[in-house]
């Protein structure tokens, strides 16, 4: 076993998941202005350093994605933010991908930048303290799109990146997002994210990057969000994993999803199906970001001091996603 796969599986290991906090200063910003808090470096890292140092953090989260902004930050205790990570029992991670830009030659479609300095950047992330990264790319789809340049392109990129992170003795999470904007139905979502999966995996295999030691995190199959064509949740389920069984090769050990605009509850229902109806050996668990945080920051927003009421709502968002990701969630468990 390598060290990194030792990595990979110690960040899901007992249906633990990934908090996702990797949130720009200008979402992050937006997010706190929806609930009417001033989004300052302070305000950002209070809520944040909350969750951190939350119980649920030992019991439920394997690692956290962190922001430049976030993993360079001390806490209230002074020590460092992933080093308060650490002492909880996670893994401190990064985003290392710089957002997606214009697609040269596909103009309504976006390719994801970042590898310029990349390695670089990676060494003195590694020196911080993070044990993985993460890079999204992101696709439409439409009549047209995601067109094969898309398709190509961003695959290219989440291979890149990834040979470089593992160089940088780092688990690279590839995020290949096929977002569920749109009228597309369930199956035109099916179609087109085993096509991007493919071409991801043929060109990390290309790029010779060690299969054992990354993390996928995809797209459930979905219907678009304007799309009439809906379907059952066990639907989606089935739906998912015959997508990753004939897309995903054996060796990778882990899937962690995205909640890509799912309410809490529905993120959380879907990825408990998904378990109950797991035949394969992955593990499949989450890496959530508005999905774990979006109650814990409504309530937070109205008094920023009660940190233990902030904490208890989070730990049982926490908690109710590693049951689902061992299949053994139910409505009843909800508050």
């Amino acid at each position: 076993m390598s060290e990194l796969n030792k990595i990979a599986l110690k960040i899901l290991e007992n249906g633990k998941g990934i908090l996702a906090a990797d949130e720009s200063t200008g979402t992050m910003t937006k997010r706190l202005e929806s609930v009417n808090i001033q989004s300052t470096p302070e305000n950002r890292l209070l809520f944040r350093e909350t969750l951190f140092s939350s119980s649920c953090m030992t019991e439920c989260i394997g690692g956290v994605i962190l922001y430049d902004e976030t993993i360079k930050q001390k806490s209230s205790k002074k020590n460092k933010i992933p080093e308060l990570i650490s002492e909880m029992g996670a893994a401190p991670g990064i985003k290392v991908d710089t957002g997606a830009k214009v697609l040269a030659g596909s103009p309504d479609e976006k390719v994801t930048e970042g590898l310029d300095g990349l390695r670089e950047r990676l060494k003195e992330y590694f020196k911080l303290g993070a044990k993985f990264t993460k890079w999204r790319g992101v696709y439409n789809i439409t009549k047209n799109f995601p067109s094969e340049l898309s398709i190509q392109s961003n695959a290219h990129a989440l291979a890149r990146y990834s040979s470089l992170v593992q160089e940088s003795n780092m688990v690279p999470i590839v995020e290949p997002e096929v977002l569920m904007d749109g009228e597309h139905s369930a199956n035109e979502c099916y179609e087109k994210t085993s096509e991007v999966i493919k071409k991801c995996f043929e060109e990390l295999i290309l790029h010779k990057v060690d299969l054992t030691g990354i993390i996928l995190k995809p797209n459930m199959i979905l219907a678009g969000n304007k799309s009439k064509d809906k379907i059952s949740n066990d639907e989606i389920a089935k739906l998912t994993l015959k997508c990753l069984k004939n897309s995903v090769p054996s060796e990778v050990p882990g899937i962690t999803f995205l909640s890509g605009g799912q309410s809490e509850i529905e993120a959380t229902e879907n990825l408990n199906l998904i378990n109950k109806h797991n035949d394969t050996n992955f593990i499949m668990s989450y890496s959530y970001g508005r999905a774990l945080q979006h109650s814990a920051l409504k309530f937070w927003s109205k008094d920023i001091k009660d940190i233990e009421g902030t904490q208890k709502i989070f730990n049982h968002r926490a908690k109710m996603n590693t049951l689902a990701a061992q299949g053994k969630w139910s409505k009843d468990l909800e508050i």
